[in-house]
């Protein structure tokens, strides 16, 4: 339930594949990561506003400002997981829409997998969501990379020895338990 941006993602993570590295790992889960692709990423600035809005100062040690930066531009997410959820093509999404995306994207996961605890009988004893974010290496603005969901189901297995001789004996120790004595 990964969400990045190439196909060698980890299952369950997102990542953002700036300058070809992705990172993130997560267990069973889902994610969604972010790609750039600009000054950071070889290409020249070219000095127009890109980002329409954001501020056109430059930070020092910068290439360019959050208003001129191509990386933010053509940032784009994708999810690299194995389920049926949004993001499956890599989607470019506004830096201020982003956060809503990315949690609505991975509570997709986390239905997926009450859905998955239902149909199989089992119980749903975790679920989290972590959002990532990162600083853009171009213009220096944190955006969000990603997020990663993991979840914990246990599934009730009857016909397991082990699980009969365990009910058998909580059974034996709560005979007895609510017995009045003095009746």
């Amino acid at each position: 339930m990964a969400f990045g941006i190439s196909n060698d993602l980890s299952y369950g993570s997102w990542a953002t594949p700036m300058q070809g590295a992705p990172y993130g790992a997560g267990a069973m889960g889902g994610a969604v990561a972010a790609q750039g692709i600009g000054a950071a990423a070889g290409a020249e600035g070219s000095g127009a506003i890109k980002n329409p809005g954001e501020d056109t100062a430059k930070q020092p040690g910068r290439v360019s400002s959050p208003a001129e930066c191509e990386t933010c531009k053509n940032r784009r997410y994708v999810d690299g997981s194995n389920e049926s959820v949004s993001f499956k093509a890599p989607t470019n999404i506004s830096p201020a829409a982003a956060p809503a995306a990315v949690r609505a994207h991975e509570q997709e996961h986390v239905s997926n997998a009450y859905k998955k605890a239902a149909q199989g009988n089992g119980e749903v004893l975790q679920a989290s969501v972590k959002i990532k974010m990162s600083i853009c290496n171009e213009c220096g603005r944190s955006y969000i990379a990603g997020g990663e969901t993991t979840t914990k189901i246990r599934y009730s297995n009857e016909e397991n020895p082990y699980q009969k001789n365990r009910k058998e004996s909580d059974a034996a120790g709560l005979r007895g338990m609510n017995v009045d004595a003095v009746a």
